[in-house]
């Protein structure tokens, strides 16, 4: 999965939001668990933003040059499923700068 590496390439910021208790939240939790020392370790100086707040609906965001952002619900995916919108955020961060 080299577009790991990518991120810091592409984007100037990555946010990830969530319950904290919430079942919707669920998978978005563990994907962040799983998968955020590795991007941090691959990406160091990329600020990876993760929040929390009662009631908040899973997205992901990222935030790319001249302040253009790009959100996902994130609602009913599993973690190869937001895996996958992270992949295709940065894939379109590189293509903003084509």
């Amino acid at each position: 999965m080299a577009w790991r590496g990518q991120l810091s390439k592409n984007l100037k910021e990555l946010r990830v939001l969530f319950c904290q208790t919430s079942p919707a939240s669920a998978e978005a939790r563990t994907f962040v668990e799983k998968n955020y020392k590795e991007l941090k370790t691959l990406n160091p100086k990329l600020p990876i933003l993760i929040r929390e707040s009662r009631g908040v609906e899973p997205q992901l965001w990222a935030r790319y040059d001249f302040g253009v952002e790009k959100g996902v619900r994130l609602d009913g995916m599993n973690e190869g499923q937001i895996s996958k919108a992270l992949e295709d955020l940065v894939k379109a961060g590189e293509a903003l700068k084509a």
